[in-house]
């Protein structure tokens, strides 16, 4: 399993080794406002949060007295925690709820890593000891049917799925069924990120979440957004309307691995108010581990 260490690698020997030397000890000055604001946004924090971490800093220094750049250095690793735990609380799986049937929703845009987060998602609940099943909702590609097919396989999990470009809103209420036929207590839908169609992908979306609220009971219990790191700003835009569309309530945030921009994680917190709930640490089926906001800013401001 890749470490959260190894996974941010990137992004802190390029940019946050950078913010280090920057606050190291010397005073602070109009200058060291000046390129903090430059090294956050490098690291694709976001013009938005910047602005707001910056404006908190400078109150701080100012109620605190701090004058010495190591002061504010800790003062920013705080603040940094603060974002991306907004109420105070960490946002935890919940592998032991009990529920007849838990449904959970996964949705993004192709090429996230969406369909390999929900192979990583069935091991980590099937470890837990829940009885899993797949849904194969994006049937406007034949390749991924195919895809989660395959990993159902090698999970030893079994995959709902229908013709290509059928129904996903059928293909849901058949999951459903054959969930509740086998007493799977655990059903995670793969949707479509694209549509190749004349169809509204956000409409297919309400579509197929309408059909499982009718099914069950509350359902879906989870809406997770799978958010490729990689595309920093540029997916927050495509976020926003996943999150209007179907009431995302977490992130699974992938790729970080190969990105030095891994300050966007900040900016999804702060821009879009939905918790991180898991990170994708790698490509192997246990590399996608619970996010711990602490963890994430002391790996970014550790010395390698």
């Amino acid at each position: 399993m890749a470490s959260l260490r190894e996974t941010l690698a990137r992004t802190r020997t390029s940019i946050f080794s950078k913010v280090q030397a920057l606050l190291g000890q010397s005073d602070i000055t109009a200058e060291t406002w000046e390129d903090l604001e430059a090294l956050l946004l490098q690291a694709d924090v976001g013009v938005s949060t910047t602005e707001k971490l910056l404006e908190r800093l400078r109150v701080r220094a100012n109620a605190e007295g701090i004058t010495r750049a190591e002061r504010l250095r800790e003062a920013l690793q705080q603040e940094l925690r603060a974002v991306l735990s907004p109420n105070g609380a960490l946002a935890q799986p919940d592998y032991a709820r009990k529920r007849l049937l838990e449904v959970i929703l996964v949705v993004g845009v192709n090429g996230s890593g969406k369909t390999t987060s929900i192979a990583k998602l069935a091991k980590r609940y099937r470890d837990h000891g829940r009885s899993v099943l797949l849904a194969a909702c994006d049937t406007f590609r034949a390749a991924a049917i195919d895809q989660l097919q395959i990993w159902g396989e090698r999970l030893g999990v079994p995959v709902i799925a229908g013709a290509p470009n059928a129904d996903p809103g059928a293909v849901a209420f058949d999951a459903v069924q054959a969930a509740f036929a086998r007493k799977c207590d655990t059903l995670i839908v793969d949707t479509a990120g694209r549509l190749h169609t004349k169809h509204n992908l956000m409409q297919e979306l309400k579509k197929v979440r309408n059909v499982l609220n009718r099914a069950v009971h509350e359902a879906p219990h989870q809406t997770l957004l799978v958010i490729d790191a990689t595309n920093g700003q540029n997916a927050l835009n495509q976020a926003k309307g996943f999150a209007e569309a179907v009431g995302v309530t977490g992130v699974i945030l992938t790729k970080l691995d190969g990105t030095p921009k891994g300050g966007v994680a900040f900016a999804i917190v702060d821009t879009l108010g939905i918790p991180i709930i898991y990170l994708g640490t790698g490509e192997k089926l246990d590399d996608l581990e619970p996010f711990d906001p602490d963890a994430f800013v002391r790996a970014l401001f550790e010395n390698d």
